[in-house]
């Protein structure tokens, strides 16, 4: 059975995010292995009390795009998008997603996006993520982004600077 075979017999729903998500969501967040891969993770993923001020600040905003991604009425990630500022003092929308290490591979985080984009309808849209991490990168161009710019920032999780690569959805 191919991954897309799976992909065809899974429920793939987003709603928006509610505070009973968030314990799980933090215990997603703390697989090292994802940590790593995902790279660009807060400075101690592991600190609570930081992760509840983050996304408290997250819950209050209206102008962040909020949805909880479910597998056959299963919890097992999330969906975002925001607006981050750029170098012409003005802003761009961006995408973030997170995928329990559990569920990697099935095609859930193509499937999510490409749902998420019928809601998030900016134009363009950006997506970023540590350029080893194939299968972010994958989903992204699945959904059409194109690899716009490599860059180096420094990823928390990895403890240095890295490479990351900067998608655009036109």
């Amino acid at each position: 059975m191919t991954s897309f075979d799976r992909y065809a017999e899974m429920n793939i729903t987003l709603r928006p995010i509610i505070e009973s998500d968030l314990p799980i969501f933090y215990q997603h967040q703390q697989h090292k292995p994802a940590q790593l891969l995902a790279a660009f993770v807060h400075e101690d993923p592991s600190d609570r009390v930081a992760f509840d001020t983050h996304w408290a600040k997250l819950m209050k905003s209206d102008k962040i795009l909020k949805r909880s991604i479910e597998v056959d009425a299963q919890l097992v990630g999330h969906i975002m998008s925001f607006d981050i500022p750029n170098e012409h003092d003005s802003f761009d929308r961006e995408i973030t997603y997170w995928i329990d290490h559990h569920h990697w591979n099935k095609g859930i985080a193509s499937k999510a996006l490409e749902l998420f984009l019928t809601t998030e309808t900016t134009r363009p849209l950006f997506g970023r993520a540590a350029k080893d991490n194939i299968a972010s990168i994958r989903s992204m161009e699945k959904c059409g982004f194109v690899l716009i710019a490599e860059e180096r920032g420094f990823a928390n999780a990895r403890g240095e600077e890295i490479d990351e690569v900067v998608m655009r959805l036109t």
